[in-house]
């Protein structure tokens, strides 16, 4: 069985143990053993990660130099190059992710991400001339400079590490930031070579730190309270997002929240490939853990029996071709830990319970190993009001709800608390018009592309505020400041 190497601390330009080492185990959602060891970082490390990045931005040039923080990005990207085997087995052996999700999504995506930035990156205004104007008999040069926001908390989730990773450190890092990574407890290891690899680069003292425990709130709620931290970049569930809002008021935090989703996948009666846009609204990749997936499938009334027997005939067609760690054509493994198979679980169950149609799966696997296996499933007859169709549940689960025109399609997609991501096909004008109308903060046309690392991404109502990636993910840790300066007098008339 494959063991992980030690995940360890960076604070203030040194790779340590916690202090008093104590560790906790990293369990392999395939076999449910463990695969692996993390320090379990103490509140004295955080602190100390605190006041490194505090002094590294406000006691050395980091801030200023922007020359000297591009060279380091650039050969911080080749080293994770470098590494692209390692963080393959960390995606799969942390994370569960499947041999053929890994290369074009848990590692390839997130590498590509990484190059799109710097390529924005030459088009960020540092300065903006926003001209001349009179005001009490004087005419007033004004220019707008923008600075890095200072001290960054960078608090990711389990599903997608490396991809959010360098989503938030990245981008912190070009803007001028200083940064204190806490991944989460399991997935360390996509956190601490973050860590490994900025000692390699060369990169000063207290710019980037990563620190983990085994308490998830421990390390977060010390980044969101301390009055040292600038800023909190989350990526996570809306639950949590709104505590960080709550602990971070006190000291006025700025924040970005990514957070939950309930995306909407509208397919129109006049899709001209009906039956592949229903067939691939399945809920497989990874096991249905993104923020982003498209959960409910709604389809049109008149349509909706085909819609069944289609689903009915793709999961029976995808059968028990998943969940095996060594076959490289597998997109599916197992849900990340006990605790979200159990929750997965729980919402099959309910969907039994509100009186939805099991379509397909349904069922907690153990013969697919010790670890935690949940059936690719599939609910038809499902109504919006129901909880299945409302809450995120994060795993394979997709319901599907039929519609009768293009407006009650639009009124049940924005019938949710969320707005992170959607789809609609069909005519493009049609689609067009439906997708402008949904409110999220992005919609796919005809399955275009939505995510990529040289566009913005965030979501609208309880899916969070702000955007990550493209030029307005480095913008988010920024701020401007405002000159003005007299430059003559007014000529009196």
């Amino acid at each position: 069985m494959t063991t992980l190497p030690d995940a360890r601390l960076y604070i203030d330009g040194k790779l340590r143990d916690a202090t008093g080492g104590a560790t906790f185990d990293v369990i392999s959602p395939w076999t449910g053993a463990p695969v692996g060891k993390a320090a379990d970082a103490t509140a004295a490390d955080v602190n100390e990660a605190i006041a490194a990045a505090r002094r590294a931005f406000d006691d050395t040039d980091w801030a200023t130099n922007v020359e000297k923080r591009v060279a380091l990005v650039k050969k911080y990207r080749e080293l994770f190059e470098r590494e692209r085997p390692r963080l393959g087995q960390l995606a799969i052996h942390e994370a569960g992710a499947a041999q053929g999700a890994v290369g074009r999504a848990h590692v390839g995506m997130a590498i590509d991400g990484w190059d799109d930035y710097m390529a924005v990156f030459d088009k960020l205004e540092w300065e903006k001339d926003y001209g001349e104007k009179p005001a009490f008999g004087m005419i007033h040069k004004r220019v707008g400079v923008r600075e890095p926001v200072g001290v960054v908390g960078a608090i990711t989730p389990w599903n997608v590490p490396l991809y959010v990773n360098i989503g938030k450190v990245v981008a912190a890092l070009l803007a001028g930031c200083t940064v204190i990574l806490k991944p989460a407890p399991d997935t360390p290891g996509m956190g601490a070579i973050f860590g490994e690899l900025a000692a390699e680069a060369g990169f000063p003292d207290g710019v980037i730190n990563v620190v983990f425990g085994a308490d998830p709130a421990l390390a977060g709620e010390m980044l969101v309270t301390d009055p040292r931290v600038d800023l909190i970049s989350f990526t996570g569930s809306t639950g949590v997002g709104k505590r960080i809002m709550e602990q971070g008021a006190p000291t006025l935090k700025r924040v970005f929240l990514e957070l939950g989703g309930k995306s909407a996948k509208i397919v129109l009666d006049d899709a001209p490939n009906f039956a592949m846009d229903v067939a691939m609204s399945m809920l497989v990749f990874h096991a249905g853990q993104g923020c982003a997936v498209h959960s409910r499938l709604l389809v049109p009334q008149s349509r909706y029996e085909e819609a069944k027997a289609v689903l009915k005939g793709a999961y029976g067609n995808f059968g028990d071709n998943w969940g095996d760690i060594d076959n490289p054509a597998h997109i599916m493994g197992p849900v990340v830990s006990k605790r979200q198979m159990e929750r997965v679980k729980s919402y099959i169950d309910l969907g039994q319970q509100e009186g939805a149609t099991l379509l397909a799966g349904g069922n907690i696997r153990p013969d697919k190993g010790g670890g935690y296996f949940v059936e690719p499933t599939c609910f038809a007859d499902v109504t919006n009001s129901m909880r299945i169709a409302q809450e995120e549940i994060f795993g394979p689960v997709l319901v599907v709800i039929p519609y009768a025109d293009d407006e009650d399609a639009i009124r049940i997609a924005n019938e949710s608390s969320y707005g992170l991501s959607g789809g609609v096909s069909g005519s493009h004008d049609r689609a067009i018009t439906i997708a402008r109308k949904v409110r999220t903060g992005s919609m796919s046309v005809n399955n275009g592309m939505c995510i990529a690392g040289d566009i913005p991404f965030g979501g609208f109502k309880a899916s969070g505020m702000g955007r990550e990636w493209g030029l307005e993910g480095i913008e988010e840790f920024t701020d401007v400041k405002l000159l003005a300066w007299p430059v003559g007098q007014v000529e009196a008339a």
